[in-house]
This record gives C-alpha cells, structure tokens and sequence, in this order.
C-alpha cells in the first residue's frame, strides 16, 4: 500500500483545500495518533479535524484517488464553508454561532447525556421489535 499512498501524497501535494499525508505514529507523531485513537496500521483517516473517520474503502491507488477527489476538500461548517450546507445545517449553525460559549457546552451536555440515557432503552426495544417481527414471520432464532 505504501507506493500507492506515496503516490496519492504526490498526486495532491499542490491541493489547495485537500492534504494527504502520513504520520509515524511509532516516533514524532505518536500524539497525533493517540488524539485520533489510531489503533493499528496502516489507518487512514480522514475528515474534519474536529470530526476524523476511519476510511473503510479499497487501497489500491485507484480505490485511494477516486475516494479522495470525491470526498477530500472543505465540507460544510461555520465560518467560511458555511455556505456548503443545506438550509437547515446552514439555520442550526448560525443559532448556535449566536451562544455563549458557556450556553453551547452545556446544550452539548444535555444532548450527550439525552443520548446516553435514550439509546440502551432504544437498543433494548429495537431487539425486542426485531425478534417479535422475525417469529411473526416465520423466522427462528436457530
């Protein structure tokens, strides 16, 4: 893989809004890794810095080129790129823009711990939904 992520590096390397890079998370680079809880190797992330996802597609150079041409570059998000969501992204932004920093933790408190309190019960109920339809409809467990 490495040749072809080398490539991939050199194929962007003049890209003024998409970075392709490497890091040695074994040397300098073990912080970074650790911040984005890469576990094993090689990883490929990608993403806003606030928000990196693993890449879970091909690795050949090919698979590599069309994933980065198609989702590398500025993604909708306050400030400049604002304009790239939708309208409804776009509203819920400009809200938030408005808070106090103080105002916007603690509706993230109360969004983590709606979620955190919400999805054991929703787990719970999806399983039992599931299992009632499969007997409904003939399906086993075995």
């Amino acid at each position: 893989m490495k040749p072809d992520w080398d490539k991939l590096m050199d194929d962007f390397k003049d890209s003024p809004t998409a970075l392709v890079a490497d890091v040695d998370c074994t040397a300098a680079g073990q912080p970074l890794c650790e911040k984005y809880e890469v576990r094993g190797y090689p990883s490929i992330k990608y993403g806003d810095v606030g928000d990196m996802k693993d890449y879970q597609g091909g690795r050949s150079f090919e698979d590599l080129k069309k994933f980065a041409e198609e989702n590398l570059g500025p993604t909708c998000g306050p400030g400049e790129h604002i304009d790239l969501c939708d309208a409804e992204t776009k509203a819920k932004m400009e809200a938030y823009l408005k808070m106090s920093v103080g105002k916007l933790e603690g509706k993230v408190r109360k969004a983590q711990k709606d979620f955190e309190d919400e999805m054991p019960i929703m787990k719970k109920v999806f399983a039992y939904v599931s299992k009632t339809e499969g007997k409904a409809e003939g399906k086993s467990d075995l």
